[in-house]
């Protein structure tokens, strides 16, 4: 029996099988879990085509967290599948080209408005979609980056990742009465798709080699992905607001 036998998982963000949301809904199947995917537009038959990549296909909703019908329709796709969910992944994530890259203090509100939307404010704007769904509790899991300092052209999505991980802590103080878990986790670099659209990337890859105490392989996003799975469980029952760190510890080491 696996430590998500008999729970339904609602998983955001598959594009490709080599990302971290695929190794979670992978990962939460074996463990016994319903997956259900969302996407939307022209990637949603991308997300299809994947999905059959997975020990069992799942459906894919259709969802922009950005768009508010969608947001609103969310809960009666759902329970098209399943009656409720136990837990919700949270991997979304982008920022316009000008907004990375070293432009910092060049970048428009416009720029800054969509990454912060998009990466940040969705958390809230998906998990208040969904928390009709959760029967008598839950645990929303979201995918992180470091945002305790500034990084090398990662800029104004270094911003909306800080903007995450407090919306991530706020959500968890409202929601908790609900027994309504909210965490994050915060990976490392992996060589994902949304990995190749950050400028310098390699950057980060050189960083990691000399710095993590424990080696770190930016082609696996199996234990990020395990970490997220875990977080579903019910093996963290108090565990809420926190930021678990998959990195190697290079989050903890000095310069």
């Amino acid at each position: 029996m696996g430590i998500l036998n008999g729970k339904n998982i609602l998983v955001t963000g598959v594009l490709t099988d080599g990302s971290i949301a695929f190794h979670i809904a992978k990962i939460a199947q074996e463990e016994g879990a319903t997956v259900l995917l969302s996407s939307y537009g022209r990637v949603m038959s991308l997300t299809t085509r994947i999905s059959g990549r997975l020990p069992k296909p799942a459906p894919v909703i259709e969802l922009d967290v950005t768009n508010q019908e969608h947001l609103d329709a969310l809960s009666e796709r759902v329970k098209e599948h399943v009656p409720h969910l136990d837990g919700v992944v949270h991997s979304i994530g982008f920022a316009p080209e000008a907004a990375l890259g070293g432009n910092f203090l060049n970048t428009s509100w416009e720029d800054v408005a969509t990454a912060v939307h998009v990466s940040a404010y969705s958390l809230k704007s998906l998990t208040m979609a969904t928390r009709s769904l959760f029967n008598g509790g839950g645990s929303v899991v979201g995918l992180d980056f470091d945002a305790t300092v500034a990084w090398p052209k990662y800029d104004w999505m270094g911003v909306a990742k800080a903007a995450l991980e407090s919306t991530s802590r706020y959500l968890a103080r409202d929601l908790g009465a609900e027994n309504i878990r909210v965490n994050l986790v915060a990976a490392g670099p992996i060589r994902t798709m949304a990995a190749k659209s950050i400028p310098g990337f390699d950057e980060f890859e050189k960083v990691w080699n000399e710095r993590s105490p424990l080696e770190w392989d930016v082609t696996n996003p199996v234990p990020a992905a395990q970490a997220a799975v875990a977080l579903l469980s019910d093996w963290f029952p108090k565990t809420t607001a926190e930021i678990i760190h998959v990195d190697g510890g290079l989050h903890a080491m000095g310069a």
